[in-house]
């Protein structure tokens, strides 16, 4: 099934140059399915990157589902254009009273910052508490995955000696859950972050649960609530050439940043990525979607709880 998304959403003419199917809501409308509802939260200061490469792993699903985005009110993005933001974003304030199947929370370029100092940490922790009865699963990235975890749980993030830069490798620990099915016994993950959670102080938490680490990168995926709420450190929605453009990017800045290990082939920044992470994120979402999303969540959306 295609993916049901706002008209003239640019996703949507980006991934049909990839033979992506999606559909806007004109035809959708005319379609008569229950789709499920999703809606992201996108902290990310590049929306229609952050957008795009969603949508493409949320495609490859058999699943008809209706994207919609959300946006805090205390912050205005500016590497998004305004029309952009005014068309297909809306303020939480105007969503508090919607039901969805799932929620994706995205990453936020706020690490450096104690929780409490960021502009919008009221209101985010306001979604936080709202989306554990308004929607069935939700999924938090990266920085969304550490404010999570901090304020549902008072797991605190520490500070690295340099950036954890690169694609690592990971090991499941708990592969008979549903998240894992199809993975192999080790998958690649990139990440791209300047603090990290530790496995010590997961553990001491009785309602969470450590699904995946890593040797190198440490924590990676936690769960919580049966699955209703799942956190990952890492970033395996990145298209191939993410890490490149940033690593890139802070060069040109006189930023001190190091070559993303385990990345370009043969070690070399002019040579194209090696990708090895793709299979391990399609499979993921759709996972995620199927066993935690669809087959949890009530035919009447008006009842979860």
């Amino acid at each position: 099934m295609p993916l049901n998304l706002p008209d003239r959403l640019p996703a949507i003419e980006l991934l049909k140059q990839e033979n992506i199917f999606v559909i806007d809501t004109s035809r959708a409308n005319q379609q008569d399915i229950r789709p499920l509802k999703i809606v992201v939260l996108n902290l990310m200061p590049l929306k229609i990157t952050t957008e795009t490469d969603l949508i493409r792993l949320l495609s490859n699903t058999p699943l008809q589902l209706e994207i919609s985005f959300m946006k805090v009110k205390s912050h205005t993005s500016k590497n998004t254009p305004v029309e952009h933001m005014k068309a297909f974003y809306r303020d939480f304030d105007l969503m508090r009273n919607e039901k969805y199947d799932g929620m994706i929370i995205t990453g936020a370029p706020v690490e450096h910052m104690d929780f409490e100092e960021v502009a919008y940490w009221d209101e985010i922790s306001e979604i936080f508490s709202w989306a554990r009865t308004h929607v069935t699963s939700t999924l938090y990235i990266c920085w969304a995955a550490q404010a999570g975890l901090y304020y549902h749980y008072g797991i605190p993030k520490y500070k690295l000696d340099k950036k954890m830069f690169g694609i690592f490798k990971h090991r499941v620990n708990k592969p008979l859950l549903p998240i894992f099915r199809g993975f192999d016994d080790e998958f690649f993950v990139p990440h791209s972050r300047h603090t990290e959670i530790r496995r010590d102080d997961i553990l001491k938490v009785r309602e969470l649960d450590l699904i995946s680490e890593s040797d190198e990168a440490g924590v990676y995926m936690v769960m919580a609530r049966g699955g209703r709420e799942i956190f990952v450190t890492g970033h395996s929605e990145y298209s191939p050439f993410t890490l490149d453009t940033e690593y890139k990017r802070d060069l040109g800045k006189g930023l001190p940043i190091e070559k993303p290990v385990n990345y370009y082939r043969d070690n070399d920044p002019d040579k194209a990525p090696m990708v090895r992470w793709c299979a391990h994120a399609n499979l993921f979402f759709q996972n995620w979607l199927n066993y935690y999303v669809y087959q949890e969540t009530p035919f009447d959306i008006n009842e979860i709880k």
